[in-house]
């Protein structure tokens, strides 16, 4: 058969225009196409690979390391010095020992550790660290780090920390479930604190009036002795702060052991349970 001049071109030209065979836009739009839909798959994969290192892979390493600085501080607690004896006269079982005033200990350099935190309400196995500063390396890594100008343990004003609540070891992730009366621990070289929780408020970033000696009232002069928990709000972002407000109640030296309810929580994380 013998094909007229220019005959093959109005044959193709007709099977684009029928759909065919696509023309050169059409070509060139699928292309386009396609590589846009390959480099949003490839993103979408980064992305959630990036999603799991947050939310998965920072809590690993973070709470490695932070078992480490809990056996760390546990190895040293064999040369803490003898803590002072009950004043008075021996107390009735049952009753309420009184220890004297709280001992208040030098806060130690950046980085340093200055105790374990416990929480029963978060679980029987929440034991973290309590670190000096509150700087990146710090909160990403060691654990609550505590807001260097503000009280140490056991002291009338307030004793502040921070710490992350869905990464980075989540230390306060469950910061929103404490009920008020719930106690809180902290264990020193010189002993055992015992704050109670009384309430929590939503703040935004700017407000740093609740790292005052009283809490948001700055310029009052302290009497008692608070404990400030803060992290992020809502759990998932970064908008606001959730701050937990908690007062002393108690405190008792080494010699005397750990306070009944944290007992087995202590022998774990020191490695005794």
């Amino acid at each position: 058969m013998v094909t007229a001049p220019g005959g093959e071109r109005v044959v193709l030209q007709e099977k684009a225009r029928t759909g065919t065979v696509p023309g050169p836009g059409v070509a060139i739009l699928r292309g386009t196409a396609q590589v846009l839909g390959e480099l949003l798959i490839t993103a979408g994969i980064i992305l959630l690979l990036f999603v799991g290192w947050q939310l998965w892979w920072t809590n690993v390493e973070s709470d490695a390391r932070q078992s480490a600085i809990i056996k760390e501080f546990a190895q040293d607690l064999g040369a803490v010095a003898p803590s002072p004896e009950p004043s008075g006269s021996p107390a009735a079982p049952g009753a309420a020992v009184d220890y004297g005033a709280p001992v208040v200990s030098a806060a130690p350099g950046h980085a340093g550790t200055i105790g374990i935190m416990y929480i029963p309400r978060f679980g029987a196995n929440y034991t973290r660290p309590i670190v000096q500063g509150t700087t990146g390396d710090v909160l990403d890594t060691l654990g609550l780090g505590h807001y260097s100008n503000t009280a140490m343990p056991g002291a009338v004003g307030n004793f502040a920390v921070a710490g992350h609540r869905q990464t980075h070891g989540a230390v306060l992730d469950n910061i929103h479930t404490l009920v008020p009366g719930d106690r809180i621990y902290v264990q020193t070289r010189d002993g055992y604190y015992v704050y109670v929780f009384r309430n929590n408020q939503i703040v935004l970033p700017s407000r740093t009036d609740v790292l005052e000696p009283v809490p948001t009232r700055p310029g009052v002069t302290p009497t008692e002795s608070f404990l400030t928990m803060t992290s992020c709000n809502p759990r998932f972002g970064t908008q606001e702060r959730i701050i937990a407000y908690a007062l002393l109640e108690s405190w008792q030296p080494a010699s005397a052991g750990p306070p009944a309810e944290i007992a087995a929580q202590v022998a774990a994380a020191i490695g005794e349970g």
